[in-house]
């Protein structure tokens, strides 16, 4: 196999497994009841009784963007729409744009918020790394755009 199609089979790969696992965790976010605010808020009174700080601090934050009612439901809809877009060659490089905001979020989540866990931390870095990669892979097509001369 040449070196060129070796490339060209590792970063389809990456955008299969990149998308293959945005589709299925925005699919996971669908599936689970969202709470009412005020179960919400019962869940984040048992976090402040029991003083566990970093769960009090992820349950608020993400807790916050299910009860808006758009916010959690808006972020596993582009999961699933950027995910897809991935599968697809000829959008692949549209979907890696739109997927960095989310796996740079889910990716400073983690750090912030889940800093001790390490595995996280390392898996989710992974995840942004391999996004980040497909949009290098075209440097060539959208370079130009950022460096136009006067």
């Amino acid at each position: 196999m040449k070196k060129q199609n070796l490339i060209r089979l590792v970063y389809g790969l990456l955008r299969i497994g990149l998308g293959a696992l945005m589709i299925y965790a925005g699919n996971e976010k669908l599936k689970n009841p969202i709470p009412t605010p005020k179960q919400h808020v019962e869940k984040l009174t048992e976090y402040v009784e029991s003083d566990n700080d970093q769960y009090l601090a992820i349950s608020a934050y993400m807790g916050g963007m299910k009860v808006t009612g758009f916010a959690y439901q808006l972020l596993a809809i582009s999961e699933i729409v950027f995910g897809l877009l991935l599968f697809i060659q000829f959008t692949s490089f549209i979907g890696a744009i739109f997927l960095i905001p989310i796996t740079l979020h889910i990716f400073l989540f983690h750090v912030f918020l889940k800093g001790d866990e390490l595995n996280e931390v390392i898996q989710t870095g992974i995840y942004f790394l391999v996004n980040l990669l497909l949009i290098t892979k075209e440097h060539q097509r959208w370079r130009h755009l950022l460096w136009i001369k006067p």
